[in-house]
């Protein structure tokens, strides 16, 4: 009679430790992003003094959006440009090339050394391909503009694009697509009709990690932009002057450029889960 009640005590303390251990992951990774959001609506004497009640300001916002130094604006429409441009460019061409190696007439050693050189491209650090890029685009003309960074964070991602992408094409049966092949499908309706439907939960999982990375991406665009063509991380670190390190406008920019991938992840929540999941039960 006694062993019933003590199962359940153990699982509830097991639930409850596991819920603990949650909980502190949880405060610890946003704990970071809660001091910076603080420091945003601090002045900079408040924030150097390490004062913990204040009363918040809307200065270091007003002054980053419209102040007539900064260049966050442009730097924000900057990032939309090649986030997005740089995202699509990649998924088409992860989704192409995935599609062509899981369902072409490819010697097996071909698909895996390609899928190998995917993940060994994605452990080089961009830093160390910064200065070769910046050289080639000089010499073809595209120094310190959008296109060199989006052709740069297009070569950077395509590789993972291929491997997630071809993961989740290796989730569709061959049948479905030889179905439509027989009904007369020719490709581009096969992909319409069939393939893209059922990756959708896949490409916009991919897009949306690719989107990120692009936004977040900083020694790369560093080394290829100027003030006209710089992106949100190149802009916020150039809040750190000479003779002065703006902390609360430096906030205030990082709590502005985190708005659109917390949008992105709200919004496409829903595929997102689809796309991680998917495979995991059939």
């Amino acid at each position: 009679m006694s062993v019933a009640p003590r199962r359940f005590t153990s699982r509830r303390a097991v639930t409850i430790l596991l819920h603990g251990a949650l909980v502190a992951a949880a405060v610890l990774t946003l704990s970071p992003f809660l001091w910076i959001a603080l420091a945003s609506l601090k002045t900079q004497i408040a924030l150097l003094m390490g004062t913990v009640t204040f009363k918040p300001v809307a200065m270091n916002y007003s002054e980053v959006l419209f102040g007539n130094t900064s260049t966050f604006t442009r730097n924000f429409m900057n990032s939309v440009i090649v986030a997005s441009v740089s995202t699509i460019i990649a998924l088409g061409v992860g989704f192409l090339a995935g599609y062509s190696l899981l369902r072409m007439r490819w010697p097996r050693a071909v698909v895996n050394l390609f899928l190998l050189w995917a993940v060994v491209f994605n452990l080089v650090p961009p830093v160390t391909l910064a200065g070769a890029w910046y050289e080639v685009f000089r010499l073809v003309g595209l120094t310190n503009s959008l296109t060199a960074v989006i052709l740069a964070h297009t070569t950077l991602h395509l590789p993972m694009a291929l491997w997630l992408l071809s993961s989740f094409l290796r989730e569709i049966p061959n049948e479905l697509e030889e179905a439509a092949v027989v009904d007369g499908a020719g490709f581009v309706r096969l992909m319409r009709r069939v393939v893209v439907p059922i990756m959708m939960p896949g490409l916009v999982s991919t897009g949306i990690l690719i989107f990120i990375f692009s936004w977040n991406e900083f020694p790369v665009a560093l080394a290829l932009t100027n003030n006209q063509s710089a992106t949100v991380p190149v802009g916020i670190a150039k809040f750190a002057q000479e003779n002065e390190i703006k902390y609360t406008q430096m906030a205030a920019a990082s709590v502005l450029s985190a708005i659109p991938a917390l949008l992105v992840l709200i919004f496409c929540q829903r595929f997102i889960v689809k796309g991680l999941t998917a495979g995991a039960v059939k």
